[in-house]
């Protein structure tokens, strides 16, 4: 008996999700079913790009098609919420892209009417799962590096200033905190958990979001996290673990990395390569495929508590640098 394929929409029709698409195709428990965006030229585009069964014009078009088993979110960061309470409302599930929400308020409106209509909803953090991601998860649980003392971690990237673009613009969620910064403060929580105090500083771009941000974190056992998100530089985009028997980095660019060194004495006695499947996105594609296999309506490894969590913390950094919505 042939296993049921999980049938997907996609919303929000730009580069990642066309990278989101390619790695959906590798996927034997899957199947693209429909496409939507505002623009319906632009709908008909992917279709045919990515084979996709139907193409919409409209986002209540395609969460009204009843073979749609999930939905996939890719729009504007300011969009999110009510893209997913869309998809919730006509009885689909949900992957959203990351930031889940704007506020902590939003997600937990969003989450609360996921559960009450038994709808699988996952933040689409797809660094949880990726190879090296769950080696290093590996490496901490067996102490392998002693007790984590500090972590630092940085995203940086240069992007010419246009203030209606995605990055830049606030009605869209612009920001090198939302868009990048978030990776750094995942690690962090992932490893260390939510910060007992939090510091930020940042630099603001003539369109009010920040374009660099510096975080420290203090952490239960007094472990320290030191991290960084820009717009205006090109940076490592490492991350390091200092513990005290061992130091781990998580090469460039570590939230979908390839490559973990293991340090001892500043010399490196160990390489592990790990490549990911496709463009990074197929581990997490599987993961929704898997929970909603299993009747499951969120994920094991990235819960909801755990994207609430993410969420509070980037409230309190809005908050330091003075970012309002």
């Amino acid at each position: 008996m042939q296993q049921k394929k999980i049938k997907w929409g996609i919303i929000g029709l730009g580069n990642i999700a066309d990278k989101f698409a390619q790695d959906l195709k590798l996927s034997k428990k899957a199947e693209l079913h429909g496409v939507a965006s505002r623009t319906e030229s632009k709908a008909k585009t992917f279709k045919e790009k990515h084979k996709a069964v139907k193409y919409f014009g409209s986002y209540k078009e395609l969460t009204e098609d009843p073979e749609i088993d999930v939905v996939y979110i890719a729009t504007p960061h300011t969009f999110h919420y009510s893209n997913t309470m869309l998809c919730l409302d006509n009885n689909k599930s949900v992957l959203c892209e990351k930031p889940m929400g704007m506020n902590a308020q939003e997600v937990k409106k969003m989450q609360k009417k996921a559960v009450s209509k038994n709808l699988f909803l996952m933040e689409g953090m797809w660094t949880r799962f990726i190879p090296a991601t769950e080696k290093l998860i590996e490496l901490i649980r067996d102490n392998y590096a002693g007790e984590i003392i500090s972590l630092h971690a940085d995203f940086g990237f240069k992007a010419e200033f246009n203030p209606n673009s995605r990055i830049f613009n606030k009605n869209l969620g612009g920001s090198s905190l939302l868009d990048i910064g978030i990776y750094p403060i995942y690690l962090s929580q992932l490893l260390l958990g939510m910060p007992t105090k939090t510091e930020a500083v940042a630099r603001m771009a003539k369109t009010g979001v920040d374009s660099y941000c510096a975080i420290l974190f203090e952490h239960e056992n007094s472990a320290k996290s030191v991290l960084e998100s820009t717009t205006e530089a090109d940076t490592p985009t490492e991350a390091i673990i200092y513990g005290t028997k061992k130091t781990i980095k998580l090469h460039s660019r570590f939230h979908h990395s390839k490559t973990i060194s293991i340090i001892e004495n500043s010399k490196v006695i160990e390489t592990i390569n790990i490549d990911y499947t496709g463009n990074g996105y197929y581990h997490e594609i599987e993961e929704v495929n898997s929970a909603l296999l299993n009747r499951n309506i969120e994920s094991k490894k990235l819960p909801h508590h755990t994207s609430l969590q993410l969420v509070t913390t980037l409230d309190k950094v809005m908050s330091k640098i003075d970012l309002k919505e």
